[in-house]
């Protein structure tokens, strides 16, 4: 299962907590030889999160790491990086292949700190000023710190330079982020490891929020679509795209099996619905016309 917990890494609390309750939604699923395999889908898929932070260029150099993303059969890749260098190391090595977004992060302790560090603003006017890009994220942001002032500050920025809001959230941040700013455009990273039924809820309040399902499980067993998620799937079916999230460097070795997984599921659900999912919701939203010339 390419799931696996990587143990090197120090959550926050608070994540940690979302992780390990994500993990108990995971259903019994019926034994192996209950139900036949379906064939793999047979297409290529977008990953719509992957991290290339600095702890991962020296054990997976920037060849190695668009080979492992072309090996995966991979179309697009959505990539952040604490700091951003990692993102523009993997851009410049695959500009077909990479659409970059940007972290708020130097480095990794600051996934609990940069709402209160007024300097994260002079970093993202800085990189926003050199280079282009899709978002401004994968950011990790709870409830009311949603409505601190460098939070504010980055919703400005996403606003003035037409960015999406790539967000590690609860529903209630979701909820104050799209208070500040009705259109902003929000990829809800892991669904917000929420139940089926809250996902619904939020995607039918707010039009312009879309969902990647990374680090998840419950929604697949590696063959079959779970019933809740299924409906939520067919009442959303531009909403949702697949991702692995590489937070550690470890985890980048999971890519290509986490494709396989995730060609497996893909084949119980209709055409149309898989290949959105699989690829053609984050090429939508990811690769929009703004993007055509990006590097600075």
């Amino acid at each position: 299962m390419p799931h696996a917990w990587a143990p090197t890494r120090t959550l926050p609390r608070r994540d940690l907590l979302a992780r390990l309750a994500a993990a108990a939604l995971l259903p019994a699923w019926p034994a192996a030889d209950a139900a036949p395999a379906l064939p793999l889908f047979d297409a290529p898929l977008f990953d719509a999160h992957v991290h290339y932070s600095h702890d991962a260029w020296q054990s997976v150099p920037p060849a190695q790491a668009v080979a492992l993303l072309r090996k995966a059969g991979l179309r697009g890749v959505l990539v952040s990086s604490s700091d951003d260098e990692g993102t523009q190391q993997l851009l410049a090595a695959a500009p077909d292949l990479i659409v970059p977004e940007l972290r708020p992060y130097r480095r990794r302790g600051e996934i609990g700190t940069w709402m209160h560090d007024d300097s994260v603003i002079g970093y993202l006017e800085q990189r926003l000023a050199r280079h282009r890009y899709v978002g401004l994220g994968e950011f990790h942001l709870y409830g009311a710190d949603a409505d601190l002032p460098v939070p504010r500050r980055l919703v400005a920025l996403a606003r003035e330079h037409k960015l999406l809001l790539h967000a590690h959230s609860d529903a209630d941040a979701v909820n104050r982020l799209f208070a500040q700013w009705p259109d902003a455009h929000v990829l809800w990273a892991h669904a917000g490891f929420d139940r089926p039924e809250t996902v619904r809820a939020q995607l039918q309040r707010h039009p312009r929020l879309w969902c990647d399902l990374a680090f998840r499980s419950d929604h697949a067993d590696g063959r079959r679509v779970d019933p809740a998620w299924r409906e939520v799937f067919e009442a959303f079916p531009q909403r949702f795209m697949v991702g692995t999230d590489t937070f550690t460097p470890e985890r980048w070795h999971y890519i290509g099996p986490h494709a396989d997984w995730t060609r497996g599921w893909l084949p119980d659900l209709p055409t149309a619905l898989a290949e959105g999912l699989a690829w053609r919701n984050a090429e939508a939203l990811l690769r929009p016309a703004r993007l055509q010339g990006r590097a600075a």
